[in-house]
Order: structure tokens, then sequence, then C-alpha cells
């Protein structure tokens, strides 16, 4: 995926999409921000059913001997209120369009259901009654392109149609954090909504609106919340800032106490930043106009009124240019 000019410099990076999977993969790993994801951003009515008390993340990695360093992200065991119902839910992190995603989610259902039969009271699955546990597969991707993967299953297989009720099949839920509309994410006002509203594709003024934008946001996040908001920007959105201020800003974040006032003054930095820039940025231009005029031959007095730049300034140029 190449980069625009337009988007903060570094977001789209190669380099960079693994650091924002483990960036999801540890703020994902609180059950608290867990839930909060589910409940945003996953309309169902068995989400609302979850027992909080019984959320789980399962300390394991399913990996699969057909994909090379590939595991499951993250996978949680839940259970619905007042009824002894047990599922689980695998969560796969994606920064990039993968098309084999349906047969890797089969994969880790097929793992997960081989452990828990593998753990089993010997005789308990041989009983009538027995059930697996439903395997509920979630992505959430935060590329910047549409998401073209197949949804279903059954839509990788050749010639499906012919045979749809003899061939495996489920849908799994995307979560596509570029294009949840940025209305919805303030409303949210939660520390996932935030991380995906400043994890969007944009350019650095309108990253620095939003930062302003979550001042309101962030009183409301609790201590815990904060901890985990800072530790997310100093890996991950830094990282796409321009190099100039990169550092200024990770001590800005490191050193605050408190979200508002971090907020308040990332938001202050990051508009200098571009007033430098803007400004920067006409001097040099006025530079690239003086270099043609004296490429020309044109008069040092001539070039100081259609620049605005000093005497002194054109005539060390025109000595560099010698």
């Amino acid at each position: 995926m190449k980069s625009k000019k337009s988007q903060v410099p570094g977001k789209n990076d190669d380099s960079l999409y693994n650091m924002h999977d483990k960036g999801y993969k540890y703020l994902l790993s609180s059950k608290k921000v867990f839930m909060e994801l589910l409940r945003s951003f996953i309309k169902q009515g068995w989400v609302e059913m979850i027992d909080e008390s019984s959320v789980i993340c399962i300390d394991k990695s399913y990996i699969l001997q057909d994909f090379s360093g590939k595991e499951a992200d993250l996978v949680y065991r839940v259970k619905v209120k007042d009824k002894e119902v047990i599922f689980y839910i695998l969560m796969e992190l994606q920064s990039t369009v993968d098309f084999q995603i349906p047969y890797r989610l089969l994969l880790y259902m097929i793992e997960i259901w081989r452990d828990i039969l593998k753990n089993m009271k010997k005789g308990e699955a041989e009983r009538k009654v027995f059930r697996l546990p439903v395997v509920v597969p979630v992505v959430l991707y935060n590329g910047e392109g549409k998401w073209s993967a197949c949804r279903r299953y059954r839509e990788t297989l050749d010639g499906y149609e012919l045979f749809r009720d003899y061939v495996p099949d489920f849908k799994y839920i995307l979560v596509d954090v570029n294009r949840i509309s940025k209305k919805r994410l303030l409303e949210l006002s939660n520390l996932i909504g935030s991380v995906f509203l400043l994890d969007q594709k944009t350019d650095i003024h309108e990253l620095q609106r939003r930062i302003k934008e979550l001042l309101g946001v962030s009183r409301k996040l609790t201590q815990e919340q904060f901890q985990m908001l800072k530790t997310w920007m100093v890996n991950i959105l830094v990282r796409g800032l321009p190099e100039g201020i990169k550092e200024d800003v990770t001590r800005l974040i490191e050193s605050s106490e408190e979200a508002e006032s971090m907020v308040y003054n990332m938001e202050k930095t990051l508009k200098e930043a571009i007033m430098e820039s803007e400004i920067k940025g006409k001097q040099e231009g006025k530079m690239e106009v003086a270099r043609n005029l004296l490429s020309m031959g044109t008069e040092i007095e001539t070039i100081c009124k259609v620049t605005g730049l000093s005497e002194d300034d054109i005539k060390k140029l025109k000595n560099k240019l010698n």
C-alpha cells in the first residue's frame, strides 16, 4: 500500500503494520476495553447478555501449522447471563486485507475446539447432550483501503452454489476502523473510540483538530484508561508524526499526569508545529522564486519587491548560485 502525501508521514509504512497489531492487542487484552469494543461496535443481542464478570482472556496461542508465524491474536471465553451458554470470541487484528482470512479463521476455530476436546474429562464428549461452544470470529481492520476479502467462508469455495447444504459455512464480524464516522467515535466518549479516532488515516492538520475535540472525552477516562492511552500513543501514534516533533511529543506524553492536560498540550504542540512548517514552506517558496529570477538576470532590487526577501538574503543566495 503506497502512502499519500496528505497523510501523517509513516502511517502507512509496512514497518508500522506489526506495531499497530501489537498496539491493539495490548489494548484489547484488557477485559474492560474488550467489552467497550463489543458494546460500541458489535450490535448483536448477545453482546448485552454477556456476563462481564465471567469474561476471561485465554492466555494461550493457537498457532497454525499451515501459516508460518501466524497465531490467533486474542481469544476470550464468555458466558451469557442467566443461561449456561459459554462461547468463545476469536479476534483477529489486521492492518492489511488478507484474502485467506476465512480459511485462517476456520483453522483457528478448529484449533480451539480441538483444545477443548483434548482437555475434557474422559467420556464427556461421547454424551448425546454434549455440544461444543460457539466460536464467534471478529476481524478488527485498520487499513486504509476498503476491506475486500470474502465475508462468508462458503464464498471461498469454488462452485459452492451447487452444494449449499453440504459445505461448512460461517460469517465473521468486521470492525473497519477507517469506515467509522468521526461523529460516532466522538459520541462514544470512551477509550476505544478515542483510539480509533486517532488511528484513522488523516493528515496532521486533521489530527490536531481531533486531539482538540478529545478534550471532553479525556475528562471521563479513568487513571487506568489514561495510562493505556499514553502507552498506545507513545508506541503507535507518535511513530506517525513528523520527525521534528516526535521527541517533544513523546516527552510531553510520558510526563503527563492527567489526561486533560496531556490532550490540551498535545493539541497546542501540533498546532505550533503546523504553523512553523507553513512558515518554513512559504520561506522556501520565496527562495525558489528568487533563484529563478536571479537565473534570469533580474535586478536584486526587483527581486526584493517581488519576494519580500531582504537584500542580504538575496545576495547570499546569489553567492551560493555563483
